[in-house]
């Protein structure tokens, strides 16, 4: 499989980009790698890049956006940071992956028993760990149920709230980039949301067509 062009990101919509990230986790849940040749790949893209996506993920070790998508080099922009949230920062990557670069689809990617949404449960403290926590929060806060046992030992609340999260951040996207939301509004990019589950390698997604 040879690596994106300018020509075939230009001509991928953001259905196909999607379609594309379905397929490839596919074959990582069948332990199938599409036949690439990432040194060829290297050479291909020293003089430029066209990825079809932005992946915005955590940092878990086990949830590689790379891997789980079966991708190659040049594919996809991979953002990671613990829990999976937007900030100043990570916005204005995603303007430069879709408006400048060209990309097609961005996806809010959280997975099951995220140690960032378990802590943002048990409302850790601890260093520069206190602020990012408190990112996480909202989504614990929208969480209403259940009104007891709400920490990191109940697996369905902590499931819950990575998933809220998700659509949380997927909202914060369209509500704190004009240019995102314009390129979405426009249908010149998708946003979806998609949950990984750590022991199946499968990844659930949603997809947000509102505007």
């Amino acid at each position: 499989m040879r690596t994106h062009t300018k020509e075939t990101q230009a001509s991928m919509t953001p259905e196909k980009a999607l379609t594309l990230l379905k397929e490839g986790n596919q074959r990582f849940q069948n332990n199938l790698k599409a036949n690439r040749n990432l040194l060829q790949q290297a050479g291909e893209t020293s003089g430029g890049q066209f990825p079809f996506a932005v992946i915005l993920s955590c940092i878990d070790s086990r949830v590689s956006p790379e891997l789980i998508f079966d991708q190659g080099l040049g594919d996809i922009f991979s953002v990671r940071i613990a829990g999976n949230f937007v900030n100043e920062d990570i916005l204005g990557s995603m303007e430069f992956a879709c408006k400048i670069a060209g990309s097609k689809l961005i996806v809010a990617l959280g997975h099951s028993s995220c140690g960032a949404i378990k802590g943002a449960c048990d409302n850790v403290k601890l260093g520069n760990l206190t602020t990012l926590i408190r990112k996480l929060k909202p989504a614990v806060e929208a969480a209403l149920e259940p009104t007891e046992n709400r920490n990191s030992k109940n697996t369905e609340f902590v499931e819950k709230v990575a998933r809220i999260n998700v659509e949380l951040t997927i909202a914060n996207i369209k509500k704190q980039s004009p240019v995102l939301k314009e390129m979405f509004n426009n249908g010149e990019i998708g946003i979806a949301g998609g949950m990984y589950d750590l022991q199946s390698g499968g990844v659930q997604f949603y997809e947000t067509r509102q505007k």
